[in-house]
């Protein structure tokens, strides 16, 4: 059987295209007001894996939160530090492009890029990432932690639908290859 899954980024940011503030704060985006789960638990439900940089898993369990909110799904944090697998997660200290194809070429449900910004930057050097579905909050941070990094490669993309969550715009875009 030929790849069925896609490595899909699911991510919010400001319409200026910050996923956080410069202290790593999302408090604006909590502030924003959404409708339902702003189709969260619909896009859960695609995914059997979960992707994380270390930086990114680091933010989440400082949520004050006493284990990982992914349940029942395969987590993977890319780090360069030695660090033991938990029960929910494991730790990956190998190459994350090489370990992603490999996680694609199985069989599965889709793959979510949860952050953060240099895994998501290696992907699209690597031309990885099939699916962008970006949730746009209607504030304009004026800085912060961008999307996308300066001097990235041209992503041709074609629109597969925009959808609002009371004031979020949701833009579903899938990578012309």
């Amino acid at each position: 059987m030929g790849k069925n899954r896609k490595l899909v980024l699911f991510i919010s940011t400001s319409l200026d295209g910050y996923i956080a503030a410069k202290d790593e704060s999302l408090d604006w985006l909590f502030k924003v007001e959404g409708e339902g789960d702003n189709g969260y638990s619909e896009f859960y439900e695609t995914v059997d894996t979960i992707l994380f940089g270390k930086r990114t898993y680091d933010w989440v369990m400082k949520q004050g939160i006493e284990e990982l909110p992914y349940k029942n799904k395969e987590c993977y944090v890319f780090t360069r530090s030695p660090l033991d697998d938990k029960e929910d997660v494991k730790f990956v200290h190998e190459d994350a492009v090489n370990f992603t194809k490999n996680l694609i070429n199985q069989e599965g449900r889709n793959i979510w890029v949860v952050g953060g910004g240099e895994l998501l930057h290696s992907f699209l050097k690597d031309k990885l990432v099939d699916e962008f579905i970006i949730k746009v909050a209607p504030i304009l941070l004026g800085t912060g932690i961008p999307l996308f990094r300066e001097g990235e490669d041209q992503v041709h993309l074609s629109l597969k639908s925009v959808r609002n969550f009371n004031q979020f715009v949701e833009l579903h875009y899938e990578v012309k290859k």
